[in-house]
């Protein structure tokens, strides 16, 4: 996922995989790897190629013998019933292919995704860092409390350079279901502001989606988390750098006043749903009754 400059989509699917198989794994560990892992191939939305062309190239095979040479992969049993390190000896490379990058010359040096905490974040956040070069943004806060709501904005070009746009209440409860904001973050890239917006919320991302993007914030904001108690206007840095993200705000004072809202489903699977799920720091995945 890191060499490929893959989705955010990665972190909530392997952490419920890891919890369903009984594999100690947290939203940290993400992280540390990243951090080590150069990205290698050019792929879409970020890149150039789309992944036939990767298959084209030489596949997860050609990317594995680099990851392999680096030493940063580990051997172990496949699904086809061979290890790893065996199923990667027959690689073969296409003469002049570009998609996938040698290690001497990667399209970066770190990889594809970043986990961020602070005060907007106690629990952990998301950053794709794959397909821009931005890694630091302080701005006033443009708060919406769903999806359609800041689409609308977006639609009404009411979002202008260097504002953070603030989607919440769009989390695995109060989605319910953590939809990704595929619509918002596209319409800002329509819209050329992509550059000098930043984006936050609870939710979860497509993986076409471009600019600085921050997701799966948590605690979200139906558990009452930091993000319930932002305002319009307050000044929210992100630095990646420092794996920070921050609200200049006095939340302890607000947090007096804030009730949870009314749940969207009161019957049926999406309410049992919501009843159910855990935070997205944790897979989102369903706790026991």
């Amino acid at each position: 996922v890191m060499s490929t400059g893959g989705s955010t989509n990665a972190v909530l699917h392997l952490l419920a995989i890891a919890r369903d198989a009984g594999v100690p794994l947290t939203i940290d560990e993400f992280d540390k790897v990243s951090v080590k892992t150069p990205i290698l191939a050019d792929l879409k939305p970020g890149g150039r190629f789309a992944a036939p062309d990767m298959f084209a190239a030489g596949g997860m095979r050609l990317l594995g013998t680099r990851l392999k040479a680096a030493g940063l992969l580990n051997d172990g049993l496949t699904v086809s019933g061979k290890n790893m390190f065996d199923e990667i000896q027959s690689a073969q490379e296409t003469p002049g292919q570009d998609v996938i990058r040698p290690l001497s010359n990667p399209l970066k040096k770190e990889g594809g995704i970043a986990i961020l905490r602070g005060s907007l974040a106690p629990d952990g956040c998301v950053v794709k860092l794959a397909g821009h070069e931005r890694v630091f943004h302080s701005g006033p806060a443009r708060v919406f409390d769903s999806e359609e709501a800041s689409f609308e904005a977006v639609q009404q070009r009411t979002i202008k350079a260097g504002d953070v746009v603030v989607i919440r209440y769009e989390g695995p409860k109060g989605g319910p279901g953590m939809r990704e904001m595929l619509g918002v973050t596209g319409a800002i890239v329509g819209q050329g502001l992509d550059e000098s917006v930043a984006l936050l919320t609870d939710g979860r991302f497509s993986g076409a989606t471009h600019g600085l993007m921050v997701g799966h914030v948590a605690p979200e904001a139906a558990l009452g988390g930091p993000i319930a108690l932002i305002r319009d206007g307050d000044i929210i840095t992100l630095d990646v750098r420092k794996r920070r993200l921050d609200v200049d705000a006095n939340l302890d004072e607000r947090r007096k006043q804030w009730k949870p809202p009314a749940p969207r489903y009161t019957t049926g699977a999406m309410a049992k749903y919501a009843k159910l799920v855990s935070s997205a720091s944790e897979g989102a995945v369903s706790n026991p009754v």
